[in-house]
């Protein structure tokens, strides 16, 4: 179990750790495809299910920053292997309940186990490995998460298929067990010797509400309509609790977060470029995979597999990244990288209701490419280089701005997506004779949903299929425009992120 010198084989440890993470983010993706499944067994509605996929994610996001600290204060390993029991035991129980409750309660905990275990696993990483060897283990651990989160659809449909929907989640506890024994027998344990006990409750209720109300603002916006009073103020409380976090932070002797981390512009620049990686990348999936079913009539499956092309560049580029960085520094890899990924934005952007795939996929291996480039030198920079007692906290920081991007990037690209579309589909159902209160109500028309089916089955075959096509070139023109806008976005923040990240950077000095 141990090299020589009693030291645990730290190579053996990383596969603990990348096995733990990975875990994780097939436990974000790999749900979605067996909902339908589950609503049909279980005889619930599909839109409160989502609630079950949706409190994994309020629960791992409003908790990871906090997580983040506590592994630094009561040590990292020991963090690590509670979020493992908590995550494995939780998934094995949640594959027993049958009401959605039980459902949504124990994709939470599941969820309160995967704060605690991501920024632990990449804390331990420095603890493990020299300086020289850390980019090669923060490679494997990136590869392992991109291959879990475009893996997810995949593996969850293809064990709902095979083994039942159940077995989404008991496969999770089986894992979990795999990752406890290695991070027990092969890793060692840290911490912070130098700071003082006892977590900040005050900062921790102000983060995690703060992030919660973020979270679930987004959220939740996407179908109430961002003019909604309850999220006005969700988004209002968020700002108000992020502020008071602040002020409390700045005051008390145990913070969470270590402000003086921002003073090293190298960790600010790998927060800022992996805030605007998450942004774009779940922005443009999440639309893309619309498109793919909605507009082009795939499956969720198919879809999943549609978009694989991206993960393929990513694991080519990845050692590609490492080697830039270490011969060039970070800087180079990661603006180069965000270059790559907004061009591969707008080219994947360039959509229509019949064109080819294989312009899609181009783009989707430009982007891939992209975010090959960036993924090592990134978290390398943000973990490996703070001071090594803040670790723990230094990813949190990174990890939650991981999860903050990829709520923000869907809801405001989707946002974008509904503002600058064409206006066809309306006029096609005006021009059909169709009231005003039936075209409101036509806004499934592309997902097939029961009340545009019941309006649009009392129209004729040609005009049914011709307010349908108006709708898709409506949806299509305004996710087109929206993915092009990413990228455009993304090219701005690579030229800003030159002007953030010093030129010679190799090392955070915070």
């Amino acid at each position: 179990m141990s090299r020589k010198g009693g030291q645990p084989n730290p190579w053996i440890g990383l596969a603990g750790l990348c096995t733990a993470a990975g875990l994780v983010w097939l436990a974000f993706a790999e749900l979605a495809i067996a909902l339908p499944t589950i609503a049909s067994e279980l005889h619930v509605d599909l839109t409160d299910l989502q609630w079950a996929n949706n409190a994994f994610s309020l629960a791992c996001g409003a908790l990871v920053l906090a997580a983040g600290r506590i592994s630094d204060l009561y040590g990292r390993k020991r963090v690590l292997l509670l979020g493992v029991v908590i995550f494995g035991v939780f998934s094995l129980v949640t594959a027993f309940f049958s009401g959605l409750v039980g459902l949504i309660a124990g994709r939470a905990l599941m969820g309160v186990g995967a704060a605690l275990i991501l920024p632990s696993t990449l804390a331990i990483i420095p603890q493990l490995f020299t300086r020289e060897q850390q980019p090669k283990a923060f490679g494997a651990w990136m590869a392992v998460s991109w291959v879990g989160q475009a893996a997810g659809p995949a593996v969850g449909g293809a064990l709902t298929s095979l083994l039942g929907w159940r077995s989404v989640f008991w496969s999770g506890a089986v894992f979990a067990v795999a990752a406890f024994f290695l991070i027990h027998g092969y890793t060692t344990e840290s911490r912070d010797e130098s700071a003082p006990h006892g977590i900040n409750a005050a900062g921790l209720l102000t983060s995690a509400g703060a992030a919660l109300c973020l979270l679930y603002g987004f959220t939740e916006g996407q179908e109430t309509g961002f003019d909604d009073p309850l999220i006005i103020g969700l988004l209002v409380a968020a700002v108000v609790l992020a502020v008071v976090f602040v002020l409390i932070e700045r005051r008390v002797h145990n913070p969470l977060v270590e402000f003086r981390l921002f003073r090293a512009r190298d960790f600010d620049g790998a927060l800022t470029a992996n805030l605007v990686m998450n942004m774009v990348f779940a922005g443009l999936s999440f639309l893309l995979a619309l498109y793919l079913q909605d507009v082009r009539g795939y499956s969720a499956l198919e879809a999943g597999l549609l978009l694989f092309p991206s993960t393929v560049t990513i694991l080519l580029l990845n050692p590609v990244g490492y080697r830039v960085s270490s011969r060039f520094g970070p800087r180079s890899p990661v603006v180069w990288g965000l270059v790559l990924l907004g061009l591969g934005s707008i080219l994947a952007g360039i959509l229509s209701t019949n064109s080819s795939y294989w312009l899609l996929m181009s783009g989707l291996l430009v982007l891939g490419a992209g975010l090959g480039l960036l993924s090592v030198p990134l978290s390398d920079t943000a973990v490996a280089g703070p001071p090594p007692e803040l670790a723990g906290m230094a990813s949190g920081l990174f990890k939650m701005g991981s999860m903050l991007g990829g709520a923000i990037g869907v809801a405001i690209f989707s946002a974008i997506a509904k503002v600058i579309s064409s206006n066809r589909g309306e006029q096609a159902a005006q021009a059909a004779g169709l009231s005003q209160d039936e075209i409101n109500q036509l806004g499934g028309a592309l997902s097939g949903s029961d009340v545009s089916q019941d309006i649009l089955d009392t129209l004729s075959p040609q005009l049914r299929d011709s307010i349908i096509a108006a709708y898709q070139q409506d949806y299509v023109s305004g996710v087109a425009g929206s993915i092009k806008i990413a990228g455009l976005f993304t090219l701005v923040a690579a030229i800003a992120l030159v002007a953030i990240w010093p030129r010679n950077s190799h090392k955070s000095t915070a």
